[in-house]
Parts: C-alpha cells; sequence; structure tokens
C-alpha cells in the first residue's frame, strides 16, 4: 500500500506540512474505526487496516528522515539495512565534532551542526517537495547522499543531548 496513493499526494522526499494535516483529518474521518460499529466484519476489518495506514503514513510523513527514507524505498534507492559510504571528507568533519564531545565540549556543537545540516541542505533544497514524473538517478542518489549525512548529524545531536 503505497502511503502517497492513500494520501492522494505526490511523491515528493517531503510533503507540505500543512497539506498533510488536512488530508490527515478526513482520512481519520473517513476510516475511524468508531465510524463502523454497525457496519459488516469485512468492512470494520477494511476500516481498521486504512486506519492504521493512515496513521503510519502520518508518522512517517511528520518527521523528515522517515519521509526521505520513505520516498527512496518506493523509489528503490534504499534498501532496509543498506550500509552507505559517507564521503572522506564529511566523516573527517564529523571526527572533529566527535572528539569535541569526547573532551566534553558540548558549546557551539549544536550550532556547528545546524550550520553543516543548512550547507547540506542547499544542494538538495529544490527537489524536496519537487513533484516529478520520473527521477534522474543523480537527484536521487544526491537526496539519498542529504539523507546519510542528515541521520548522521542527528545521531550526533543524540549524543549531544544525552
Amino acid at each position: 500500500m503505497n502511503y502517497y496513493q492513500i494520501f492522494k499526494i505526490a511523491e515528493t522526499p517531503l510533503v507540505d506540512q500543512s497539506v498533510l494535516s488536512a488530508k490527515y483529518i478526513g482520512l481519520q474521518r473517513a476510516f475511524h474505526p468508531d465510524f463502523y460499529v454497525g457496519a459488516t466484519e469485512s468492512e470494520r476489518e477494511e476500516a481498521l487496516e486504512m486506519s492504521a495506514a493512515v496513521n503510519k503514513a502520518y508518522k512517517i510523513f511528520r518527521n523528515e528522515l522517515l519521509s526521505i527514507a520513505y520516498f527512496l524505498e518506493i523509489k528503490g534507492c534504499l534498501v532496509d539495512g543498506e550500509k552507505y559510504e559517507l564521503p572522506g571528507s564529511f566523516l573527517m568533519e564529523m571526527m572533529d565534532i566527535n572528539e569535541l564531545l569526547d573532551e566534553g565540549v558540548k558549546a557551539g556543537v549544536e550550532e556547528q551542526i545546524a550550520a553543516i545540516e543548512a550547507e547540506l541542505y542547499v544542494e538538495v533544497k529544490d527537489w524536496m517537495m519537487m513533484e516529478k514524473e520520473n527521477w534522474e538517478v543523480e537527484l536521487l542518489q544526491k537526496i539519498k547522499a542529504y539523507y546519510f549525512k542528515k541521520k548522521y548529524l542527528n545521531r550526533i545531536l543524540d549524543r549531544l543531548h544525552d
């Protein structure tokens, strides 16, 4: 079941949150199990299944990393558990940040990560909400690189906030 199709939205890496919220409310009204109390058992099961799918899709589309991952998965560019090789220059920069954290230096790290993330986003921002019928492999690979770098940065932020 394709979550984009459930929500009747374009397949984009990031989803317009205001559109998503409005669609979610409508879908909840249409498939909430409470509205199927007097229905047949198969109708109740279908409504329960759709309600669960709507909730799962909403959770994915509300989270930037999950949304990008889902997009890449349906485009056949991301495999669950895939090992992605990040560029050496990025890893060296991350090593410097991790060393600061190992030394107990937290001041300025969050701002440094935000600046790196902003710089990374500039490379992909034009495509993140772009509606495209056929995505070129090059663009998908750039979005994939952004996804794995952002995922790495989020792990550092999680470590920072522990």
